[in-house]
């Protein structure tokens, strides 16, 4: 999916967001019986469009996975669920990805 047109917004973890999930979690979901939820996870990062920093607004955004995730802008940062933007409109060819220190789970 993301290899397509787009354009997409795509909230990526950093490595260390990764590393500090709970020991296993990563290799239990590289497994191939846990293709489903690792796709639902990932696609929990993406939202469609192409929204710059200066365009994010505070509120509930529908992501790809299909439910949403809470954003909030505020003078100390943009907040997307636990997670804090820590680099912001890096540019892709498909759109925009703002890097975040925590990976976010759907409910």
């Amino acid at each position: 999916m993301l290899q397509g047109d787009g354009p997409f917004t795509v909230f990526a973890p950093t490595d260390e967001a990764f590393a500090a999930l709970p020991e296993g979690t990563l290799d239990k979901l590289l497994m191939p019986e846990n293709k489903d939820k690792l796709v639902q996870i990932l696609t929990y990062h993406v939202v469609p469009g192409k929204v710059m920093s200066g365009d994010l607004e505070s509120g509930m955004v529908k992501t790809v996975e299909g439910s949403k995730v809470n954003v909030k802008v505020s003078d100390a940062g943009v907040k997307v669920g636990k997670a804090k933007v820590v680099k912001a409109d890096v540019p892709a060819s498909n759109g925009v990805i703002h890097v975040i220190d925590t990976v976010i789970l759907p409910q």
